[in-house]
């Protein structure tokens, strides 16, 4: 399956010319604004992942006392 993926991923030479066709599309003064948009994106899913992460660890935080108070009683 890996094989499978690394064979469809552009090399060194097609990443140049893939940022060549995105620097014709958009031009020189959309591409920092495309680029801040997306930072802010990648940095709000973080934001989202962490989150989570959080609430799942305090669920388990919450059910393991539970489950020492219920031991001692």
């Amino acid at each position: 399956m890996e094989n499978l993926l690394l064979m469809f991923m552009p090399s060194g030479s097609e990443w140049i010319i893939i940022a060549l066709i995105i620097l014709l599309l958009f031009g020189g003064k959309k591409i920092p604004e495309l680029m801040k948009g997306l930072g802010k994106g990648v940095k709000s899913f973080k934001d989202g992942v962490n989150e989570a992460k959080n609430e799942i660890n305090d669920a388990t935080k919450e059910l393991e006392d539970k489950d020492t108070k219920a031991k001692d009683n």
